[in-house]
């Protein structure tokens, strides 16, 4: 049906849900009628980047006004940023698995409520490159964890489990087919590895504790290009889990700063 799905049997005996995180509710918003014909949804970590991409997207889908006016949807609480440019929705999901989890999981039932249906999402964000020219754009074919395998573990209570960060082919087909249009942008597609940290999660040698060689640091980047990592980020394989299971068509891209 192309609706965007929840699973969670909990919510049908709820007589309100409230998107804490986003300041929005099934009784004090009209969510169909704010949402209702989004079709695309992009998400990225900063409020600014945010802001000046729906600001992009109003300006090349030539919608009214110039768009330097348009207002923070999440302007009640400072945890996220939202906005929106026509059918695009352009929202902030901060640092790290915890805070985009937080987030995703509240637009998910945001578009589950707003009835939109065959919305397409895409995470965009800058990353560490691995063996590629900085400046570059990745395409993610697939979210892999610190062990180059496809999937998001997760302890729920006591259990844990894992779940599957499958990407959508097409998608990223379709994503790199786009590309051939801007050439000052190389573009590729590969693997995008998801650690829980910055620092010595990705490898670094500058944070405040580092418990590896420089040598070490070395072999293990060279095996996780050799799996086929392109890029190291730190949301990928949580996005792509939440995605999957809820029916989003979903695709990660980054720009290597490193």
């Amino acid at each position: 049906s192309g609706l965007v799905h929840i699973k969670n049997p909990h919510l049908d005996s709820m007589e309100e849900d409230i998107l804490y995180h986003l300041d929005l509710g099934t009784k004090t918003h009209n969510l169909p009628a704010m949402f209702g014909d989004i079709k695309f949804v992009c998400v990225g970590g900063s409020p600014n980047r945010m802001r000046a991409f729906a600001q992009f997207m109003h300006k090349e889908l030539g919608l009214a006004g110039d768009g330097e006016d348009l207002a923070d949807i999440c302007a009640g609480t400072d945890r996220y940023a939202m906005y929106r440019a026509g059918p695009v929705l352009s929202i902030s999901h901060g640092m790290g698995i915890p805070s985009i989890s937080i987030m995703l999981h509240e637009l998910i039932k945001l578009l589950h409520h707003a009835k939109c249906r065959d919305v397409t999402i895409i995470r965009i964000g800058t990353s560490g490159g691995l063996g590629i020219e900085a400046g570059s754009v990745v395409i993610t074919d697939m979210a892999v964890d610190s062990s180059f395998k496809p999937q998001f573990e997760q302890v729920v209570l006591d259990d844990v489990v894992v779940r599957s960060t499958e990407l959508d082919k097409d998608l990223t087909e379709e994503l790199l087919a786009c590309s051939k249009e801007i050439p000052d942008f190389p573009t590729l597609i590969g693997h995008t590895m998801c650690t829980y940290d910055f620092y010595e999660g990705q490898g670094r040698l500058d944070g405040a504790l580092c418990s590896f060689s420089s040598e070490k640091k070395l072999e293990y980047l060279k095996r996780a290009y050799d799996a086929g990592v392109r890029n190291i980020e730190m949301e990928s394989t949580a996005f792509a889990a939440l995605c999957g299971l809820c029916g989003l068509k979903g695709e990660s891209s980054h720009t290597p700063v490193l």
